[in-house]
């Protein structure tokens, strides 16, 4: 488990100006947990890490969601109903590329059971995971995360849970440098209520060269100090999962605008979406519930108009920037199994 906690914050560095949710993570929407499970020996560096979208049964009452992928590099499920239905009826997962078949396998497993439990019936279901390859720390074809550890993830969920080097982000690489988990939130004011937009990402992704820290190009810095050693990967390469939530009301048309801004985000920490690197975002909102089949005919939504938007765009590009930031904070130098040491980026701020 990472053992350094200090944020982007605890530096002195602030991202943007807009304020954010007390815990400044995407638990900051209320009903959001979010729980890990890291698998840590000699040969592995992975895990499991669980958004829990609420309390109650989500299959029961769906979440309105949307998904983006600026580039498909990628092997992520269900994704294809999210686009379709704008629903969520499923915890999302976030574990490393080989074992997204098995978490699936034990979403189906852990929400058929509840299901059972409620006396509500599920003749199928969508299961969403993302994932990043963490084959550079971990081997990634022992497939080690098991339906315990998914399990276990959602045992822990929490609101305070930890970032950096655990459960999905325990083997991630970010910019060169150690990656991990890593969130923030925003609030923002509109027609006189508050509401909340939190990003949790799973870094895995960009070349150090491009690393920027608030306009501060601290890559070059990085490669600079370094001297004699190897160069760096020159190639952006590698993915990031981007998951954000939120209590606005809006359709799962609106919340796609939303999260394509977490690109913005993104490129201000010096990403640009090379060809190796799978960029994408998932969405739900907390506000616009959807009752599955049954009776229900007609159901009626509020939605905020489109120019009340605006202020949703930059909240989140200020959210995914400043969690990206964490997952590289929160993280620890770890050495690989043949020498090489990522280190953290802590060790330059």
């Amino acid at each position: 488990m990472s053992m350094n906690r200090k944020r982007i914050l605890d530096y002195g560095i602030r991202v943007g100006c807009l304020p954010t949710g007390p815990l400044d993570k995407i638990t900051d929407v209320p009903g959001v947990t979010v729980g890990h499970a890291t698998v840590r020996d000699a040969r592995h560096h992975t895990g499991v890490t669980v958004i829990m979208p609420c309390e109650d049964n989500m299959f029961a009452k769906k979440l309105t969601a949307a998904s983006f992928v600026l580039n498909g590099f990628g092997k992520t499920a269900g994704l294809v109903q999210v686009d379709e239905l704008g629903t969520l009826e499923t915890p999302i997962a976030l574990t490393n590329t080989l074992n997204v078949g098995l978490v699936h396998d034990a979403l189906v497993t852990v929400m058929a059971e509840r299901c059972a439990r409620e006396h509500v019936a599920m003749h199928s279901i969508n299961p969403v995971v993302g994932e990043c390859n963490d084959a550079q720390l971990n081997a990634i074809v022992d497939r080690p995360i098991r339906e315990e550890h998914v399990r276990e993830a959602i045992a822990n969920a929490c609101r305070d849970f930890d970032e950096g080097d655990v459960g999905a982000g325990a083997g991630t690489v970010c910019h060169g440098l150690k990656g991990g988990i890593g969130s923030a939130s925003r609030q923002i004011e509109i027609l006189g209520r508050t509401y909340t937009l939190g990003v949790l990402v799973q870094s895995n992704h960009g070349c150090l060269e491009e690393l920027t820290v608030c306009n501060r190009r601290l890559g070059e810095e990085i490669i600079a100090k370094r001297n004699a050693r190897p160069a760096p990967e020159p190639n952006d390469r590698g993915s990031i999962m981007m998951v954000t939530a939120t209590d606005l009301p809006v359709s799962d048309r609106q919340l796609r605008r939303i999260i394509k801004r977490c690109s913005v985000g993104l490129a201000r920490c010096g990403s640009y979406f090379g060809h190796g690197s799978g960029d994408v975002m998932i969405g739900f909102t907390t506000a616009n519930r959807m009752p599955a089949g049954g009776m229900h005919r007609v159901v009626t939504q509020q939605v905020l108009t489109e120019h009340t938007l605006e202020l949703a765009f930059r909240a989140i590009a200020e959210a995914t920037q400043e969690a990206v930031l964490n997952s590289l904070c929160c993280a620890d130098a770890v050495t690989a199994e043949d020498g090489r040491v990522f280190e953290s980026i802590a060790t330059y701020l």
